[in-house]
């Protein structure tokens, strides 16, 4: 495949297949709306998806009502609650509408989970999401970041599918992370011409930048995925507040090409980050 797909959080309950059938016609979108010429055409054989979600999903039982009721009590201490407060301080910073944490609240209790997560709930990234949502999505952050046997996992499906005819990597959210993490695994090796990250979560500090793998070098900069010919594209919305840090070049240094993007009501939603004209600009110069 030409054109590697790596989705966010939230989507255990789905598949490969059917995140395409969204996928797809954005990215093609996108790359009309960019003006791309023949070079730039995709069809769908050429756009394949890295599915990891089922990693996430627990397994079936017999009597089994789904997924677990998940509640403000269930976000655990420490990553978790911090992940959160990081949240809650963008999306007050984005917009006016979303209270802001204030010095009663720093402390990381129960009721300040309960109080972010209703702040939240006025937010455009929450838009459609219920607050079980909201909850599984942090733990899914968590999961991929702390748990080693998770992180392996996730990051060989999108290793197994980069072949020598991948020329662009296109991620989302936690995607980001996961297809970072491999592109840096085969760095050497790949010949991916184009890295586009779509509301990325890599340069929140502590909780994803430093803990990334490989590690930040010695000057404190992240690895450059690739060689030399990579080009890397990040994408975010000003109310994403899962794209916390809007502007990469801090973290990677000042190849990142950064654009600021108006998803409207749904910040967080990858198919208005597909359809955006500089996304398809950066998908078709990766391509030949």
């Amino acid at each position: 495949m030409r054109v590697l797909c790596v989705h966010g959080m939230g989507q255990q309950l789905r598949g490969e297949q059917q995140l395409l059938g969204e996928w797809v016609p954005a990215l093609k979108d996108g790359l009309g709306r960019a003006g791309a010429g023949a070079g730039g055409r995709v069809t769908d054989g050429d756009v394949g998806m890295a599915f990891y979600g089922d990693l996430f999903r627990p397994p079936g039982q017999l009597l089994a009502v789904g997924e677990p009721v998940l509640r403000a009590g269930d976000v655990a201490m420490g990553f978790e609650t911090e992940l959160l407060a990081a949240w809650w301080d963008s999306a007050a910073a984005a917009d006016p509408v979303v209270v802001s944490p204030t010095a009663e609240t720093l402390a990381r209790t129960p009721e300040f989970t309960q109080k972010a997560l209703r702040a939240l709930s006025a937010s455009p990234f929450m838009a459609g999401l219920t607050l079980r949502s909201m909850v599984g999505d942090l733990k899914q952050v968590r999961g991929y970041m702390l748990d080693p046997a998770t992180r392996l996992k996730a990051r060989r499906r999108v290793s197994d599918l980069l072949t020598e005819e991948t020329q662009v990597v296109v991620a989302h959210s936690l995607g980001s992370v996961v297809a970072y993490e491999a592109l840096c695994a085969s760095r050497r090796r790949h010949r991916v011409r184009a890295f586009v990250t779509l509301g990325s979560p890599l340069g929140i500090a502590n909780l994803i930048f430093e803990r990334l793998r490989p590690p930040p070098d010695g000057t404190g900069s992240g690895v450059w995925p690739g060689t030399d010919a990579l080009t890397w594209t990040n994408l975010a919305d000003a109310a994403d507040v899962v794209a916390l840090e809007k502007d990469l070049r801090p973290a990677f240094g000042p190849r990142v090409r950064n654009v600021r993007t108006h998803n409207g009501a749904h910040a967080h939603d990858v198919r208005p980050y597909l359809t955006e004209k500089r996304t398809g600009e950066a998908i078709a110069a990766g391509l030949w």
